[in-house]
């Protein structure tokens, strides 16, 4: 059983554009650490059963795409290269491909996984993207997981956007994954997130109620209608200020249901934008001058933090077999915190100009 299915609405965070007549099966970001490799031998690390004759062929036939842009044998991958392997033929349905791609496992037995999610991880297969997600990761590191009719989510009884980092329970056991959706359908998950949204709070605490579905207009987004009425699911946020930048607030938000972009829908319709979440419109001045150094300010903090603000900061649950309470933190992101770190320093050197 899967909890908050989505299946229907799953092109809102995992689209991907494919040329007419091609399919998208293989899709890599290369890492800022890599050195310069030629892409053939890049390819073959991670193409799973792949020869080098194999890869060199897709490159010649102009399969192998670099930021859009067929290459040559050749070519030397750099980073944050794009790489896309394209073939005429569509990935079969409920295929997954293992991947060894890194994972920041914050807890393993034999019944589960918790994993701390990267930003820009997309969290299973499906519209283009066949390769390089957190469940190709998992195929590869666990082996066969669950799917309880779901083929293309193994394991997976909840998620979390693709640019939100923090934690994700993985099931691997049938008994497990049934034991976990129905914590989440019984609202019993505990789960906190991090996020620094627009704008400044009269309270310190309050409750953002209203019921979430697709957006009539722009179908790439979530809108927010009538609590318990007809239109969309429930969905309930408690929030807590944490920190008060100015121009900018850091809260903690506690939800009690798991819709599609639920932080994010919920505090845009009340006015407080994620910050550089540009779905939403979060990645515009909201707050403040739009113009001269308060302009630059922000813009280099977007530098900084090209995604929404958003982390998963604690996860907790009854583990399945033992009953016993478990509970997890995922420290902020290398780019979340210096973003916050930005917003200090600035909130501090605003508050001593006013005061001298």
């Amino acid at each position: 059983m899967l909890i908050d299915d989505t299946r229907d609405i799953d092109l809102i965070e995992e689209s991907a554009t494919s040329e007419d007549e091609l399919y998208e099966h293989h899709r890599f970001e290369v890492d800022k650490g890599q050195e310069l490799l030629r892409i053939d031998k890049y390819l073959v690390n991670f193409i799973q059963n792949a020869t080098r004759n194999k890869v060199q062929a897709a490159i010649r036939s102009g399969s192998v795409l670099v930021n859009d842009t067929p290459v040559k044998p050749n070519y030397r991958v750099k980073p944050l290269d794009v790489i896309r392997v394209v073939l005429p033929t569509p990935v079969r349905e409920g295929e997954i491909i293992p991947q060894d791609i890194p994972l920041d496992i914050v807890y393993e037995d034999d019944e589960l996984i918790v994993v701390n999610k990267a930003a820009g991880m997309v969290v299973h297969p499906g519209h283009g993207n066949y390769s390089g997600t957190l469940v190709n990761a998992l195929a590869y590191h666990s082996g066969k997981l669950p799917t309880a009719g779901a083929m293309e989510r193994p394991g997976l009884v909840h998620r979390i956007d693709k640019d939100t980092s923090g934690l994700l329970v993985v099931a691997k056991t049938e008994y497990a994954m049934t034991h976990l959706a129905r914590q989440f359908f019984d609202h019993s998950i505990r789960r906190r997130y991090r996020a620094l949204v627009w704008g400044d709070f009269e309270e310190d605490n309050g409750t953002y109620r209203g019921n979430i579905a697709r957006h009539p207009v722009d179908r790439m987004q979530m809108a927010v209608f009538p609590y318990e009425g007809e239109v969309g699911k429930t969905a309930v946020t408690h929030y807590r200020v944490m920190q008060r930048y100015g121009y900018v607030t850091l809260v903690e938000c506690q939800l009690e249901t798991g819709r599609t972009h639920q932080i994010r829908a919920h505090f845009t319709h009340y006015k407080h934008p994620l910050f550089s979440d540009e779905r939403y419109g979060g990645h515009r001045i909201l707050k403040g001058t739009t113009s001269g150094a308060y302009k630059l300010f922000v813009n280099n903090v977007m530098e900084v933090l090209p995604r929404q603000a958003l982390h998963a900061y604690t996860l907790g649950f009854v583990h399945p077999t033992t009953g016993r309470w478990l509970e997890f933190e995922a420290a902020m992101p290398e780019d979340m915190a210096r973003a916050l770190s930005m917003w200090e320093e600035y909130s501090r050197e605003s508050m001593k100009s006013r005061s001298k």
